[in-house]
């Protein structure tokens, strides 16, 4: 596979899939790079609880899709 150090997908992993909507998912970002982030590009949800806010991705997929790759690293090295 070309550029195969871009993509990981473990199907043999007990919480696979771990978001729905989309047909692969990169499990290279298992646990999201860009969570801390305010400014992440995907699509969070925010949940205010005993007065903190909480960011919820678990409806998000940009860092599981293929083709955010780049976008993705460009985020992290900032």
């Amino acid at each position: 596979m070309k550029y195969s150090y871009r993509f990981f997908e473990n199907r043999d992993c007990e919480y696979y899939p771990c978001h729905s909507g989309t047909d692969e998912i990169n499990c290279l970002f298992c646990y999201c790079p860009l969570y801390h982030r305010e400014d992440c590009p995907g699509s969070p949800e925010y949940k205010v609880r005993d007065g903190r806010t909480i960011k919820i991705c678990s409806g998000c997929t940009f860092p599981h899709r293929p083709e955010n790759y780049d976008k993705v690293i460009e985020l992290i090295r900032k």
